[in-house]
């Protein structure tokens, strides 16, 4: 029986899984690293522990499995970290990750121009992004940057430990600002005002092509053939939006994670202009945008962390006269606002945590909302979604997104998109199928439908109007 991993790198874990060729996890392994923080805005990693996470996982993964089994290997990863090798392939500094607020002053300098950077990249600037990350090494830490030889997204770290091949796809490229997106190629004139040469910058698959044969002695370090396959995969919303099925044109998913995405799959390139939303390479070689806010279920975890309240399916949601911004590492979209803050409103002596904990979850779907009302003024319609991270397993959530995004929310037999979205590429790239859509439609199912309340619907329509005046009010204090 063939079997695949996909090997999803995330913020705080490495989460592998091993899957048959009809999706069903035969076994997955979660391992922890921390994220480090020497300064205020400050978030960095060391990649040498994503991959002594990832091998040590691994060994775990594969202990009671047939390891000839395996047939291939790909990957999805947090996006946009900056990760600088030298020319012995030391790494050089540690990775300056996708919520590290750092380079503001660099983002402000690029968005000077918003046109002509958006007719460079498709895109504008946001601090998360690689190339501010890169402008910042520069100027502050010019011994480190004298040394770049090559430059390199968080999943490709684990590619070239894997393979030695120096190689990155295009969703993730995307995410740099680095790359011409509509035309698929990285953007000469980018790196002239960055400052790089295009020999810094790796060769880029489609999502779904295998970049080479494993390496030999990491084969035999996991009792692995020396045949399997290793797959280029992709960012890690790009590859969610494979383990949902968020493939054809107009098609939506939203992922609740530590940070939260609202996703819309696209047949042809739609350019952002000069708007807060993403406009990216989907990991099926077409296209995608995306608003992105950067705090989604981290803000409810961290409301349960001091209070440790919940909402309970008995609340009303009508009743509920309490805001909340859920902006507690700053914004990306709507506001691409790095100082931006948290904020409770209309606090009152009789207002209750179960409450505040409702508002919680408003605040972060009225987030998204807006992320969907900027597709929406760009001609896009959405009529459902599928939804996936720690936040898909509330009873709550799902009928709050369905009620104020004015859509229908499908719930799908697998939660977890990201590794099985890899999984699900390197059985294409083994030819398991023929292609994305023909293992999507095969493995991943809609279990349930959360339909739109027309009377919440209207309720919540009053309500968002509300919550748009607050963040405008308290940016001037």
């Amino acid at each position: 029986m063939n079997t695949y991993i996909g090997i999803d790198l995330g913020t705080s874990a490495v989460k592998i899984l091993l899957v048959n060729k009809l999706g069903k996890v035969l076994n997955s392994v979660n391992v922890t690293y921390p994220v480090n923080i020497p300064k205020i805005n400050y978030s960095e990693q060391d990649p040498k522990r994503w991959w002594s996470a990832t091998i040590s996982g691994l060994k775990t993964l594969l202990s009671k499995t047939n390891k000839n089994d395996v047939k291939a290997i790909s990957f999805s990863g947090q996006m946009h970290g900056l990760v600088m090798l030298d020319k012995k392939d030391n790494v050089i500094r540690p990775c300056i990750l996708w919520n590290d607020n750092r380079s503001e002053e660099f983002t402000s300098l690029l968005n000077k121009n918003k046109k002509k950077l958006n007719s460079l990249t498709g895109n504008i600037a946001f601090n998360g992004f690689t190339a501010p990350k890169i402008m910042w090494v520069k100027k502050y830490e010019p011994n480190n940057f004298k040394k770049i030889n090559k430059i390199m997204l968080p999943k490709d770290y684990l590619i070239y430990q894997f393979t030695h091949q120096f190689a990155t796809d295009y969703s993730d490229a995307a995410g740099t600002l680095l790359l011409d997106v509509k035309n698929k190629k990285w953007s000469n004139e980018m790196l002239k005002i960055i400052g790089i040469k295009k020999e810094q910058l790796p060769k880029i698959y489609e999502s779904y092509q295998v970049v080479s044969k494993i390496n030999k002695d990491v084969a035999l370090t996991l009792g692995l053939s020396k045949n399997v396959k290793i797959v280029a995969g992709g960012a890690d919303n790009a590859i969610a939006a494979i383990g949902t099925n968020t493939i054809k044109n107009n098609s939506c998913n939203i992922s609740l994670g530590t940070s939260g995405t609202l996703l819309i799959a696209s047949d042809k390139y739609h350019d952002g202009r000069t708007l807060p939303i993403h406009s990216f390479n989907h990991a099926t070689g077409k296209y995608y945008l995306m608003g992105c806010i950067l705090s989604a279920a981290s803000a409810y975890s961290w409301w349960n962390k001091i209070a440790s309240t919940r909402v309970s399916q008995k609340i009303s949601f009508t009743k509920n006269d309490v805001y909340f911004l859920p902006y507690l590492t700053g914004e990306r979209c709507p506001y691409n606002d790095p100082n931006a803050t948290g904020a409770f409103f209309n606090l009152r002596n009789n207002t209750t945590q179960e409450e505040m904990a409702l508002a919680v979850l408003e605040g972060v779907t009225f987030a998204l909302k807006d992320c969907l009302s900027i597709a929406n003024d760009m001609g896009i319609k959405v009529l459902e979604t599928t939804i996936c991270g720690g936040g898909a397993k509330s009873n709550i959530w799902p009928k709050l997104i369905a009620n104020i995004l004015n859509v229908n929310v499908k719930l799908i037999n697998a939660d977890e998109g990201p590794g099985l979205g890899a999984a699900i590429l390197a059985m294409v790239a083994n030819k398991e199928y023929k292609s994305i859509e023909q293992a999507t439609n095969k493995i991943v199912k809609v279990i349930k439908v959360i339909k739109k309340d027309a009377l919440l619907v209207k309720y919540y329509q009053k309500k968002y109007l509300t919550y748009q005046r607050l963040y405008p009010l308290i940016k001037k204090i």
